[in-house]
């Protein structure tokens, strides 16, 4: 019945080394399912953390666990959930010919959405000539422009931000000019049949991973890698669409947030609510059919023990 493994879960849950848990357990190897973790240079405000992909084993020596979709674009390119379902079908595609179990890991909610549930996604190319026309439009006015063209929105998220409403319009204008089908562009999707797992912890305990992890980071160096990142050529702007640590930091660093205290209790705050959304979107996904497995709350030997014990009575069941 099950050919994958997937563990999702909101930020500071431990994930990834769950999910390596399991791929050293049943010969797997990593897909990650993050949104920023594909681009090389983001690294400590990503959270890659590579060091956990690197196992232990009891006889001293180190095993190094595959992983794919981690540093496979550089930016500024707008790696988009297109891309990510590609990419991920290649990468499924090829650990299986090499008869190996695919372990998909991550919180992006609509990359894991575009996996399991199999979307139909178009890739639309850039339309400069369409981006000329609307540079001097209001928001207003790019809303009105999406809505004459679809008559009605099912995800209102596009009219949040400038850039997400730009790129609405122009997916809208590719399909109603005859742009390519779904179905045509769609390359082939391998068989993806997950157990999904789901990992999380209470609020309060969540709150505190998320606070210390963040201490961490900034005394890796986050900060120094924002900007870093900037003087090699990336606008504020690009780096501010990425979100979280990087919106923040590149606001401290451009002057917007006066001071590194503000700084982390700012980003706490964001993050601490990114978190919330997280969970929410997965409770979407259960809504709609997807059923996920949750995971019981507390250490990671624990979890892993959990999450094998189940998989073995599924697959000892069919």
């Amino acid at each position: 019945m099950y050919d994958a493994i997937v563990i999702l879960g909101p930020t500071a849950c431990g994930k990834t080394s769950l999910g390596v848990g399991i791929a050293a357990a049943l010969n797997g190897e990593i897909v990650s399912a993050d949104s920023r973790q594909v681009y090389r240079y983001l690294d400590i405000g990503s959270g890659k953390d590579l060091a956990d992909y690197t196992l232990l084993q009891e006889d001293g020596t180190q095993l190094q666990m595959p992983y794919h979709l981690i540093d496979v674009t550089e930016l500024p390119y707008e790696y988009s959930v297109y891309d990510y379902q590609k990419d991920a079908y290649n990468a499924i595609a090829d650990i299986r010919q090499r008869e190996k179990l695919p372990v998909v890991v991550g919180g992006t909610g609509m990359y894991l959405d575009a996996l399991v549930r199999g979307y139909d996604l178009l890739p639309v190319p850039t339309n400069e000539k369409l981006r000329e026309e609307l540079a001097g439009k209001s928001m207003e006015e790019l809303t009105q422009r999406l809505l004459e063209i679809r008559g009605a929105l099912h995800n209102h998220t596009d009219l949040d931000e400038r850039h997400r409403l730009l790129r609405a319009i122009e997916i809208a204008e590719f399909q109603k000019n005859g742009g390519e089908s779904a179905s045509a562009a769609m390359p082939q999707r391998p068989p993806f049949n997950p157990i999904i797992f789901g990992t999380t912890f209470p609020r309060d305990q969540l709150r505190r991973n998320i606070k210390e992890r963040l201490r961490q980071r900034l005394k890796e160096g986050m900060i120094q890698e924002v900007q870093s990142i900037h003087d090699s050529g990336i606008e504020w702007r690009r780096l501010e669409r990425l979100g979280l640590e990087y919106k923040f930091v590149s606001q401290f660093l451009q002057g917007i947030i006066p001071s590194e205290g503000e700084l982390f209790s700012q980003l706490n705050i964001a993050i601490g609510q990114f978190a919330k959304r997280q969970e929410t979107w997965f409770r979407g996904m259960e809504r709609k059919g997807i059923k996920i497995h949750w995971l019981a709350p507390g250490s990671q030997k624990e979890r892993l023990s959990e999450a094998l014990e189940m998989i073995s009575s599924v697959w000892n069941q069919v």
